[in-house]
């Protein structure tokens, strides 16, 4: 796709698997029209892509109220920034990826000035706010979403939405592998578990105490086992070596190699999060921890509206929309349709999750099964091609010769059949 002149993108992304997403979107809209012109808030991986950062958000990537709270003269001050931006600059578009907190009052800051705003990657309003959705619907004019069934959940309560696919199969086919790497490490005896601590430092120190203690009854049931923890930053590194040396636990610590630890790996334990897609991708047998306070657990327990808080889990048994909202239990009906076992906590669940990963390096069938329905899983919802795609989109609905949409327009029924996204953009 050429234009008759540039378009000017601005970006707010606050979270690392963001700003991976958008710094795959950038080049998938520098390849359809390379005078595209992208700006705004990211991390290193848009930078690299050619994105003129105003700011390293993802450097504020944080959680819960508290921290929120903490942070919150930073945040007003980049949104002020960027109202300042829209004003004097008026780019084409802005668009959004996850990060809700902040990426609402960005929105907000474009409508006032009339710039059309694209939500790629939402947040996961139906599992945990869906009450937002009117804000939404207010103040976004156009939803691309990552999974199967969020098309038709956004566009049931009034919010132009399409499926594109989700970006992060996208990052995982066009991984290069380090085989040096895989060779060296790969030849080295035993079975290897790899852990997978989370990206922020808040989860990896919520998360990781129990993940070591579950791998010392791993070891004590499996002698031959080898660990390998998979951290995202270099003081994350130094943060596990030390919390595996005052348990005991001999294990290797790594930064940067998480690709390539999954690709190893017999089988993992790992944080709630995106990475259960590139675990399902390579279709390895996993099973999630998400331990967090007892008072935070009480506070999820009044906004959950999901069952399971995986992804995975949510697309192999399709239940978004329930009135049951108890914890995953081994022992309940249909238990096996739950691919990986999760556990949402403010106790130790360390024996449970230990459990798991023994009964996986023990019993060869019982891993093998699991395989073969991750593997069958990933060819229904693991294809590529979401960065075209929302590119493809997002161009369609900025024509060059009419760079601004009309406010945002509320759909008061489905469509009885798809149309294209240049259809959904000028309201036909």
């Amino acid at each position: 796709m050429t234009a008759n002149r540039t378009r000017r993108i601005f970006f707010s992304v606050g979270e690392p698997s963001g700003d991976v997403h958008a710094a795959n979107l950038i080049r998938a809209l520098r390849a359809r029209c390379p005078s595209t012109e992208t700006v705004g808030y990211g991390g290193p991986r848009m930078a690299e892509a050619g994105c003129r950062l105003h700011a390293d958000l993802t450097a504020l990537a944080v959680m819960w109220f508290g921290r929120v709270l903490l942070n919150l003269h930073k945040f007003w001050g980049l949104v002020s920034r960027a109202d300042r931006y829209f004003r004097h600059h008026r780019p084409d578009a802005v668009v959004l990826v996850d990060y809700p907190g902040m990426n609402w009052w960005i929105a907000w800051r474009a409508k006032r000035h009339n710039i059309p705003v694209f939500y790629y990657s939402p947040p996961q309003l139906w599992g945990w706010a869906p009450w937002r959705v009117k804000k939404m619907r207010r103040l976004v004019d156009h939803v691309l979403c990552c999974l199967p069934f969020e098309e038709a959940w956004f566009r049931q309560r009034g919010c132009n939405a399409t499926f594109v696919g989700h970006p992060f199969f996208d990052e995982v086919r066009e991984h290069a592998y380090d085989e040096t790497f895989l060779a060296a490490y790969g030849a080295q005896p035993g079975p290897l578990v790899v852990i997978l601590p989370g990206s922020r430092t808040q989860e990896v120190k919520g998360n990781l105490r129990w993940f070591l203690k579950a791998a010392g009854m791993v070891r004590e049931a499996v002698p031959s086992v080898r660990f390998a923890v998979a951290a995202f930053k270099p003081q994350q590194a130094d943060l596990a070596r030390r919390a595996a040396a005052a348990a005991g636990l001999e294990a290797d610590v790594f930064v940067g190699r998480t690709p390539e630890l999954m690709r190893l790996a017999h089988c993992c334990m790992a944080v709630s999060g995106s990475v259960s897609l590139e675990l399902l991708y390579h279709a390895k047998p996993t099973v999630i921890l998400y331990w967090i306070s007892r008072f935070a657990y009480r506070v999820q327990g009044w906004f959950r509206t999901v069952k399971y808080i995986t992804l995975v889990n949510l697309l192999s048994t399709g239940q978004v929309e329930t009135d049951d909202l108890t914890p995953f239990d081994p022992a309940q009906p249909d238990a096996e349709k739950v691919l990986f076992p999760e556990y949402l906590t403010w106790e130790d669940k360390s024996w449970r999750v230990a459990s798991h990963v023994i009964e996986w390096l023990s019993e060869p069938a019982s891993r093998a099964s699991r395989v073969t329905v991750l593997e069958a899983l990933r060819a229904d919802v693991g294809h590529g091609g979401a960065s075209a795609r929302a590119a493809e989109y997002l161009l369609g609905a900025l024509p060059s010769g009419s760079p601004a949409l009309p406010r945002p327009h509320f759909l008061h029924h489905a469509p009885a059949a798809r149309s294209t996204p240049h259809q959904r953009a000028s309201g036909g």
